[in-house]
């Protein structure tokens, strides 16, 4: 088998295959290229060692049995044998569900998650988003502080468990994308700066220096970035990835590293003919992403649109403090806005940022579904001081709004694991760091932050308190009965009629009309032939729907449908969907 890592400072480099050494070879052609060829089948171990230096893990290492430490192993990827034909799945017309795999079960495995998709066939979900699955110190954590970007955590399962995972998915008809971080990298087990210049001090983002994306040296970091990507994507069979805070990529080069990265994507997409999704996170408010290259944007397929889920929050919760407080001057509008045009913040001045932020969506050509809306996230539970969700504080009536609103709406819709029966167990903060010293840092760093905001540091959850990640785990008896299976059934039923009913994919966001009543709490959408009411008042309301008769094709509360006059009577805290006679 032939090795080759790139370490273009190194004077000398020596390979270490199942306990024997070789030196390694520079190679012709290829600057700071070195290889060795040695015998190793699938799970030999083996590193690199630089100028001396101790014996480190590949970088482009596809397992670590002993965590990003260790030594690496082979993996013979042609030893899987796949048993689900697919054709691949994209985004359009998708439903999403964002999935942790250390909480989605109690054992926190890939094989445990794979026992339960039955549940999110069942749900009527399209794709599963995975969160990170790249090796971090220790056994639990969220995955962002993940290093050796081209293998899988192994107390999740390691490579086979993904593959078994994928197939499974696919065996009951759902894509799967997994989030990929390139922003950064962890801060333990971080061993790249050992062999080049992965990062650049010439960009500085909240974790430290920036991956090396444009200073010198920065081509074979990119293609290291690109080729981890297409390596997910290839030898996992997955349907996609999502791309975390692409605004923290720091490029100033001509072609940005994600114009670069969508160009490839799109061809591995026609060499394996099936589609492949690229999502990004950002919050740059810049549709630009996701407007195609052809037409002058970077070629991404969709992204996170988060002023959805804040103008939804703050019309949900009354919460204004941090980023809410520009939606929640007026949220029904705000929600309006959004659903209408895609951003709220479009080149409005943005009170949290000091500044005017975003770009307006061009309606004409930018399809809604390349935008993702969403109630709740990952970030907008965990990143909470107690990591609480919207089960914690509203009714069920008003979660009801929420999965209406959501699975009713332009954009591509997603839900977090557990959002479907409103799930009362938290999603916390939760490390694992084997660095004593780094684990303190971050338990203290947690609950400094919060205690600016008001919080005592005692109500902090302790992230490496293994009751933190047990907190976190959901618990399965729940939907099994009581306001669990009644919000269980209509995200069930919601999910169907987004399937059944063209008006509630169609893409066009010029078309969408809305109309509201911020005093009364009442909002109304029209989707083609269809009608999508919520009342967020404890107050029953008379909402004006106009026009045409209507039939009720699902309500959280019994209601009747609008006599003549349109009028819909609509309880405090619930919804409904009507369609047109």
């Amino acid at each position: 088998m032939r090795f080759e890592v790139w370490a273009p400072e190194a004077g000398r480099a020596v390979l270490e295959c199942a306990g024997a050494t070789r030196a390694m070879e520079r190679v012709s052609g290829r600057a700071g290229w070195w290889s060795a060829e040695a015998e190793a089948t699938d799970g030999t171990r083996y590193g690199f060692s630089l100028d001396g230096g101790p014996t480190l893990p590949d970088p482009r290492s596809r397992r670590q049995p002993d965590g990003p430490d260790g030594l690496s192993a082979v993996v013979d990827h042609d030893r899987y044998a796949w048993r689900t034909p697919w054709p691949g799945r994209g985004v359009r017309a998708a439903v999403l569900y964002e999935l942790h795999v250390g909480t989605f079960t109690r054992e926190g495995t890939l094989d445990a998650a794979a026992n339960r998709l039955g549940h999110l066939a069942g749900l009527g979900v399209t794709h599963v988003e995975l969160m990170p699955l790249c090796p971090f110190p220790g056994r639990h954590g969220w995955g962002y502080d993940g290093v050796s970007l081209w293998a899988v955590h192994e107390p999740y399962g390691g490579p086979e468990a993904l593959k078994r995972f994928v197939d499974a998915a696919h065996a009951h008809g759902l894509g799967v994308i997994l989030d990929v971080v390139h922003n950064h990298l962890g801060p333990s087990g971080n061993h790249l700066p050992a062999f080049g210049p992965y990062f650049t001090q010439t960009h500085q983002t909240p974790w430290g220096a920036a991956v090396n994306l444009d200073a010198p040296g920065s081509d074979e970091v990119r293609a290291y970035l690109v080729g981890s990507a297409l390596a997910w994507l290839r030898d996992y069979r997955l349907d996609g990835l999502r791309l975390d805070a692409v605004h923290a990529l720091a490029d100033t080069r001509a072609c940005h590293f994600l114009e670069e990265l969508s160009t490839a994507v799109d061809a591995l997409a026609d060499e394996l003919g099936r589609p492949l999704s690229l999502i990004a996170e950002s919050d740059l408010g810049d549709p630009r992403l996701i407007t195609p290259r052809a037409s002058g944007g970077l070629g991404l397929h969709a992204q996170w649109n988060d002023d959805f889920h804040h103008a939804l929050h703050t019309a949900l919760t009354g919460e204004a403090q941090g980023y809410y407080a520009d939606f929640a001057r007026a949220p029904l509008a705000a929600l309006g806005k959004t659903l209408t045009h895609g951003f709220f913040h479009d080149g409005t001045y943005s009170s949290f940022r000091g500044r005017a932020h975003g770009r307006p969506v061009d309606r004409a050509r930018t399809p809604a579904y390349r935008l993702l809306g969403y109630a709740q996230t990952h970030d907008q539970i965990g990143n909470r001081a107690q990591g609480d969700r919207l089960s914690a504080s509203l009714s069920p009536g008003l979660l009801a709004c929420a999965a209406a609103l959501t699975l009713t709406s332009p954009f591509t819709p997603m839900l977090f694991m557990g959002e479907e029966w409103g799930a009362s167990t938290p999603w916390q903060f939760f490390t694992d760091h084997t660095d004593p010293d780094l684990a303190e840092a971050v338990r203290q760093g947690r609950r400094r932050e919060f205690a600016a905001h008001g919080w005592a540091m005692e109500d902090i959850p302790d992230p490496q308190d293994p009751a933190t990640r047990d907190r976190s785990c959901l618990d399965w008896s729940e939907p099994e009965g009581g306001h669990h299976a009644r919000l269980l059934a209509w995200h069930r039923k919601l999910i169907t009629l987004r399937a059944a009913r063209g008006d509630l994919t169609d893409p066009d966001l010029a078309s969408v009309r809305v109309a509201y009543d911020e005093e009364a709490r009442w909002f109304a959408c029209r989707r083609g032939d269809l009608r999508i009411a919520v009342n967020l008042g404890k107050e029953a309301v008379a909402v004006p729907l106009g026009g045409h008769h209507a039939r009720v094709l699902a309500a959280w509360e019994p209601v009747e449908a609008p006599g003549a006059d349109g009028v819909l009577r609509l309880p405090g805290e619930s919804c409904a969907v009507l369609a047109a006679v």
